[in-house]
């Protein structure tokens, strides 16, 4: 009964594999971040005034601007599966208090990161097949991701195929730019992604 209702109440904990942590992506970069600041700021970090832009628009221009920024960056660090999966694994799940990571919903085998050509692929598992967070947690990767990464990188988040009810709408809905724009711009919904990611960065390895 506690199923039907499309929330797992009692998810399967898995061990976490050892995985060597790696330091965060350089901050110097840049990233989707500046882009997509938080609702209602449309300053830089030197507070010089910049263009008012609906998110629609700012992640728009993130993806125009992908091939560009390739193109003109050949002394660029190369972004690594283990550097995604470092940015992802410590994501919150929204129903319990257990990382992504933790719960299976994400691993480092459903993710594919193509640096040559900017791209970042990655494939989430939801804990039930008819999992009512299934979109959250997508947005929560998308947000996460879009907010760590260089500028240059194209995101695709999706649902493990064959592990979703519905993972055709899901999908659909995660790689739409102008519904996750939309999305965003809901202050209650950002709200809820913001405390997904929260405290998700770890700790840099010095040296």
């Amino acid at each position: 009964m506690a199923q039907m209702s499309g929330k797992n109440l009692n998810p399967t904990v898995h061990k976490l594999k050892d995985s060597s942590v790696t330091a965060p992506i350089s901050s110097t970069r840049t990233t989707f971040a500046s882009f997509l600041n938080p609702v209602g700021s449309n300053t830089t970090n030197n507070s010089t005034p910049s263009p008012i832009l609906t998110l629609e628009e700012k992640v728009s221009n993130v993806g125009d601007n992908s091939a560009n920024s390739a193109n003109s960056n050949n002394g660029r660090d190369r972004v690594t599966k283990q550097e995604i999966f470092d940015i992802i694994r410590r994501i919150n799940d929204p129903e319990h208090p257990l990382t992504l990571e933790q719960l299976n919903v994400v691993q480092m085998d459903l993710i594919n990161v193509d640096d040559a050509k900017s791209r970042v692929e990655i494939q989430f598992t939801p804990t039930i097949p008819h999992c009512s967070m299934a979109t959250l947690i997508g947005l929560s990767i998308t947000t996460k991701l879009i907010r760590s990464l260089p500028i240059r990188f194209k995101i695709n988040v999706s649902i493990t195929p064959g592990t979703h009810n519905q993972e055709n709408e899901v999908n659909k809905q995660l790689n739409d730019k102008e519904r996750v724009a939309a999305a965003l711009e809901n202050k209650h919904l950002l709200q809820v992604v913001d405390q997904c990611i929260a405290h998700t960065d770890g700790e840099t390895v010095e040296g």
